[in-house]
């Protein structure tokens, strides 16, 4: 009836660090939460980090309730956007990097809007908009090491976008 072009969505994550650049299928990804058995690179990349691939497929099946509406609009504040500019320099569209915060925004409120109000890994990454997303692995490493616990997270994202906001 209609001949709509195919919607994007993320077909690979794409780990960069410098020139380094490793490419990971998120049907991989989706094959690994379905049967609980890593392959390809996501096997290598389990075993080369020592992680146990059954905590990696917990992470991956997390689910959180959001309501879409309160979602778009929290993201939509000035403090949402500022944490969104902060997150996109970890994660954005491997080929415009300066389109993180739209990008994200997309995929969270999509998201959750085509999961029936819950946000899981797998959901963004086919609500991302973009067939390739880039995880900036230097920038990630400097998030985990602020990260030490919770309460060093949250004051990470919070403390510098508020001070602009004063």
């Amino acid at each position: 009836m209609f001949d709509l072009p195919p919607v994007l969505a993320t077909e690979n994550v794409v780990f960069v660090s410098g020139a380094f650049r490793r490419t990971l299928k998120v049907s991989s990804l989706e094959n690994f939460v379905e049967t609980g058995v890593p392959k390809g690179l996501l096997g290598d990349l389990l075993r080369f980090t020592n992680q146990e691939p059954a905590s990696v497929r917990g992470l991956l099946k997390t689910q959180v309730p959001l309501p879409v509406t309160l979602t778009s609009r929290l993201l939509n504040t000035r403090i949402g956007e500022a944490i969104l500019e902060r997150a996109s320099a970890i994660v954005h569209p491997l080929r415009a990097p300066e389109a993180g915060v739209s990008g994200l925004k997309a995929a969270l409120v999509l998201g959750v809007a085509e999961n029936d109000g819950v946000l899981t890994p797998i959901s963004f990454l086919r609500a991302y908009p973009t067939e390739e997303m880039a995880v900036n692995i230097p920038q990630l490493m400097v998030i985990v090491e602020k990260a030490a616990s919770i309460s060093d997270l949250v004051q990470f994202f919070s403390d510098a976008p508020l001070d602009g906001l004063r």
